[in-house]
Formats: structure tokens, C-alpha cells, sequence
């Protein structure tokens, strides 16, 4: 796809700054002890490290106006070592989507700082992922919850369409349902391609034919927040608030928080 006109110029300059911001020894090329008459890398060795010519590769530098594949600034991000914001960045100017799911190289490890979130707060608070698991929740969302926080691996879209429980304690459920799933769908939108998604739909519409149903109707909402009923086997009707936070350089995870409505 070309690269917007506006865009070359800055495209250029960000690949020009973040060549020379890489040591060589970083990515593979020389022992540090080598002395270079240039900072970063070569251009030629930039353009060998993605598997496209020197002259491809200038012309990128220099604002020309050339088509860049979503695949090539793929290999451009990971031979310029580019941090995850870096990468996002090197995408956005091109208009390019990345054919990396966001979050995809650490889908199995939850950074320490997030998975201590719930515990801080004094509502009940879980952490979503971005296939919407619960990665972590505190005392009081598992108290709120009664039981689905305590089971193996839990979804709030599995939770929603596959628990019977979950049709009694969320009130009004087939609206909550319905919205629950556009604000899913708004959300997983970038992740088209991921694989892990592509299962958890898959399960969803060979068990719910309430998820199918809601499915094709291709509803797209965005999360929005406000007061959430729910009926709870012990304590009866309640109303909680429903904020919901991204922290900031993890985009892939949501902080969910149900402060009890006043009153």
C-alpha cells in the first residue's frame, strides 16, 4: 500500500533516527569492540536484516513514494529492535494494520504490576485480557461473582452465554448480553487474525446459539461504563457501578471496577 503523502517525510526521518538509535552489537552484527565512523546501523545492513534492497530500503529514508507491505514494516520493526509503542507508531503513519496481534509475543505471562491491580482497590476489580479472560480479580469480585472467578480459565464472554447462573445474576440478561458482546466485538476488531480469538469464537458458536444469534446480527458498541443490576444468591438485588480502565502501556488489558452505586 503507498505510504499517505503527509506521512513520508516523518516515516523517513522516524526510520533514519531509529537506525542510528541501534547499536550494532544489538542487532547481531559486530562485537562492540569495533570501532564504526557512523552511529547505528548501516542502511545496507537495515535493508539485509528485512530481506529487501538497499535502494528499497534509501527510498523509505529519503520520503519517496513507494508501497511498503504490512509484512516488510513488520520486518522493519523487529530488525529496528522497536518498542511495542515504537511499533504501533510505525504502523499508524503508514496506515498499514500490523500483522502482529497487539500483546501476541507475551499472550501467556501477565507483567507482575497488572496482575497486583484488583488487590489495591476497595471495590470489587478484575483484569481482563484481551480475549477478555480474568487474570486477576480480588476477594470481593470473586464474593460479587459467586463462583465464576473460582473456576479454571474464566471468560466473561463464556461466562455470559454459557453459565446458566449468569442469566439469573445479570438483570435484564439478554440486553446485557447483547451489549456485552458489540462492546466485544468493537474491541477485538484489531485481532481479526489472531488465532486464540478465532477459538474462543468458534467454541462460543458451536455451544450458545444465543452467541450465534447475537453474532449475526454484527452489533458494534463501545464499552461503556454505568450501573450494572445484578441478582446475587445471598445478598439479593444489588447495583454497582461498572469503570473500566487501560493501563497505561498495556493496551491489551482492562481494569474492571464495580464500586456499589450510592443509595
Amino acid at each position: 500500500m503507498p505510504i499517505p503523502p503527509d506521512q513520508r517525510p516523518i516515516l523517513g526521518a522516524f526510520l533514519r533516527a531509529r537506525r542510528e538509535a541501534l547499536p550494532p552489537e544489538r542487532a547481531g552484527l559486530i562485537r562492540a569492540s569495533v570501532r564504526r565512523r557512523t552511529p547505528g546501523l548501516r542502511r545496507e545492513e537495515v535493508a539485509h536484516l528485512c530481506g529487501i534492497s538497499t535502494t528499497w530500503y534509501t527510498w523509505a529514508e529519503q520520503g519517496r513514494d513507494i508501497a511498503l507491505s504490512a509484512a516488510t514494516l513488520g520486518r522493519l520493526a523487529d530488525a529496528l529492535h522497536l518498542s511495542p509503542a515504537e511499533r504501533a507508531y510505525l504502523f499508524e503513519l503508514t496506515r498499514q494494520k500490523d500483522p502482529r496481534p497487539p500483546g501476541a509475543a507475551e499472550a501467556g505471562s501477565l507483567p507482575a504490576e497488572l496482575g497486583r491491580l484488583p488487590d489495591l482497590m476497595d471495590a470489587p476489580a478484575y483484569l481482563l485480557d484481551r480475549l477478555w479472560c480474568v487474570r486477576a480479580a480480588n476477594a470481593r469480585a470473586r464474593h460479587l461473582f459467586a463462583g465464576w472467578l473460582s473456576g479454571p480459565e474464566p471468560n466473561l464472554l463464556r461466562y455470559v452465554f454459557l453459565d446458566p447462573a449468569a442469566r439469573t445474576f445479570l438483570q435484564d440478561w439478554d440486553d446485557r448480553a447483547r451489549r456485552i458482546l458489540a462492546e466485544f466485538r468493537a474491541d477485538t476488531a484489531r485481532l481479526a487474525d489472531d488465532p486464540a480469538l478465532e477459538r474462543v469464537i468458534a467454541a462460543l458458536l458451536r455451544n450458545s446459539p444465543d452467541f450465534a444469534r447475537f453474532w449475526t446480527g454484527h452489533a458494534v458498541l463501545s464499552r461503556t461504563g454505568g450501573p450494572r443490576r445484578f441478582m446475587h444468591p445471598q445478598d439479593g438485588p444489588l447495583v454497582h457501578d461498572q469503570i473500566t480502565l487501560i493501563p497505561a502501556g498495556h493496551p491489551d488489558y482492562k481494569l474492571v471496577m464495580l464500586p456499589p452505586c450510592d443509595g
